[in-house]
């Protein structure tokens, strides 16, 4: 398995495309009872392969993730051949993952306990596990609107 397992969760939001997915490897339903109750060891790689097909996907078309800390916003713009990082470090005492605390940074960005630093890391031989290892981290899927912001205010 190249990613993780989807959840319970995961897998019964995802319940029609995984029956699409048995019927292109030629497996009724009837079958796939067969199969967990009988070999489930074939079944836990009918799971991880549908994992890594569904995780494939989003992967490629993931192009913001954002990883907010105490005292750290990490923004990553994720690029054809590299990702572009904007971090944020404040040296406040305040929790950005608070309502409080954001709302305290977004009233003080040019304070001088704010930090901005940006940086540019070439992807390994596979852009999509990098972009996992983030989300592994912590890292959450975006849509970018905070990455944009701070790009136009800091360059």
């Amino acid at each position: 398995m190249k990613y993780a397992r989807l959840t319970k969760e995961q897998f019964e939001e995802l319940h029609k495309e995984f029956i699409n997915f048995l019927a292109t490897q030629s497996i009724t339903a009837e079958e796939w009872a067969n199969l967990k109750a009988n070999k489930p060891e074939l079944a836990e790689v009918e799971l991880d392969v549908f994992s890594d097909l569904i995780w494939e996907g989003v992967l490629n078309q993931t192009r913001y993730l954002e990883h907010i800390s105490p005292n750290d916003i990490h923004l990553f713009s994720l690029n054809e051949d590299n990702m572009h990082l904007i971090g944020i470090k404040v040296k406040e005492d305040v929790d950005l993952t608070t309502k409080e605390g954001f709302n305290w940074l977004r009233n003080n960005l040019m304070h001088d306990n704010v930090e901005f630093v940006q940086a540019k890391k070439d992807y390994s031989d596979d852009k999509n596990l990098d972009k996992f290892t983030l989300i592994q981290q912590g890292s959450n899927i975006t849509k970018g609107e905070l990455y944009e912001y701070m790009f136009k205010l800091i360059n």
